[in-house]
């Protein structure tokens, strides 16, 4: 353990390292249950992708641990998941397998510019204003994507959006959920997310009783346990490149924002992580950030081809940092418990939408903390590209719109105030690549 990851060194002991692996993997595990759920919604078997969810979480997270010796762990990515889902499959109408190629593409891009070192690079080029109007925009999205699974939100004809059923049991139990994780983030109960998400669940089986809730049967099923789930449709190496062929330009679209939010995501998170940690440099710079970034890149690469969206390094590796995690061994630790995970799937199948309706919002509450560091005065272009980018991705249902018209109008009005030096040639590329995705869609 001590050649492995220099226990000492960090000032800190084996007993610390596995309590803080655990601690991070129950602030976690609700993308166990939240992430199949959404993804099934695209088409995909259930099933499959939890066992895809699990594997790749385990095998990226050990990447981590080995390639650079954090206390970090990576599983799909809450925000990138509901891109892949909402904006490409629903949204653009294109197959789950179309988008798995273009999270493969991704992560094989992510590799090669992490080897070169230009991953790093590539953080700075963007305008810290739109970064942070792009997580709090993700998290509305992800709030209003938990609010309308929940009947919370509906539709309507006259209003567009409107307040569901308020004496359904659907709606008051999620609203129920979301003030139990309140309550039990505000006295830093570990897992919070997680036990919100088992509370409410259990409070639907009882409402099932009592016979207010009237939907399926909230138990878990048993009666076909086996050690390995049954993936029903194989979600193994499902890409299509033909599409991609076909459609090159909505294709690196895609890409391109599977890029963008993946690329700035992680970033923030391992420096968020590692400063809580104190684990930065006196430059305040991260020591071996090319192997947490070759690490991120490698779990996505493997998601994809068991199939799942993004994998991304997660903010709540925090939880096991506070409490003493330095090490790769904490990461080692939360692997395995999503190894040991997968043997109890019955019990996350049978975990009904209303019930992680609340982590969705709540993880929405987290994420549009970022509009905290936003500046609404001075550059024009920084107010009104970070504000549209807030603006137009739960508004429009699309993240993707979000980033690109929030960084068309960065672009351009820095064009009109006189300001050209500004523009990075990453801000250029962006520009030019919406401009003929917009020119594709009117044409």
């Amino acid at each position: 353990m001590e050649k492995l990851f220099k226990l000492k060194q960090n000032n800190t002991t084996v007993r610390t390292e596995i309590v803080a692996g655990i601690t991070t993997f129950l602030a976690m595990a609700y993308i166990l249950v939240v992430n199949p759920g959404m993804l099934a919604e695209a088409g995909m078997d259930y099933n499959a992708v939890f066992l895809a969810t699990a594997v790749s979480a385990a095998i990226a997270t050990l990447c981590m641990a080995f390639f650079a010796n954090y206390p970090v762990a990576l599983a799909s990515g809450m925000g990138l998941n509901a891109y892949f889902t909402y904006t490409i499959c629903l949204g653009m109408g294109v197959d789950w397998r179309v988008a798995l190629t273009a999270v493969l593409v991704e992560g094989l891009i992510f590799i090669v510019l992490s080897l070169c070192k230009f991953r790093e690079a590539l953080v700075n080029a963007v305008p810290a204003n739109l970064k942070y109007g792009i997580t709090a925009g993700i998290g509305l999205f992800i709030a209003f994507v938990g609010l309308q699974g929940s009947g919370v939100v509906i539709a309507s004809s006259s209003t567009l959006v409107d307040l569901g059923a308020i004496g359904s049991a659907e709606f008051a139990l999620s609203m129920i959920g979301l003030l139990i994780i309140g309550i039990l983030y505000h006295y830093k109960v570990k897992g919070s997310i997680l036990i919100g998400i088992l509370a409410t669940w259990i409070l639907g089986i009882i409402c099932q009783f009592l016979g207010w809730y009237q939907g399926a049967s909230l138990l878990p099923d048993f009666s076909n346990w086996s050690l390995i789930p049954k993936v029903g449709e194989s979600t193994l190496f499902q890409f299509d490149f033909a599409w991609a062929g076909q459609h090159l330009m909505d294709f690196c679209v895609i890409v391109f924002s599977f890029l963008f939010v993946d690329l700035y995501d992680t970033a923030g998170t391992l420096i968020g992580v590692a400063s809580k940690g104190n684990l930065l440099d006196k430059d305040g710079k991260l020591p071996r950030a090319g192997g947490a970034l070759l690490a991120d890149a490698v779990g996505t690469v493997v998601g994809a081809c068991l199939g799942t969206s993004t994998v991304t390094s997660y903010v709540e590796s925090s939880a096991g940092v506070s409490a003493g995690g330095r090490t790769g061994l904490t990461a080692v630790t939360t692997a395995i418990l999503f190894v040991i995970a997968i043997f109890f799937y019955p019990i996350f199948v049978a975990i009904p939408g209303f019930a992680t309706a609340p982590a969705l919002v709540f993880v929405g509450l987290l994420m549009i903390g970022a509009v905290k560091n936003m500046t609404f005065e001075g550059d024009i272009a920084d107010v009104v590209g970070g504000y549209l980018a807030i603006l137009l991705m739960p508004l429009t249902y699309s993240i993707a719109n979000g980033i690109m018209f929030g960084m068309l109008a960065w672009v351009i009005l820095k064009l009109c105030t006189g300001k050209v030096k500004d523009i990075s040639p990453v801000m250029w590329v962006s520009f030019v690549l919406f401009v003929l995705r917009i020119i594709t869609k009117v044409i």
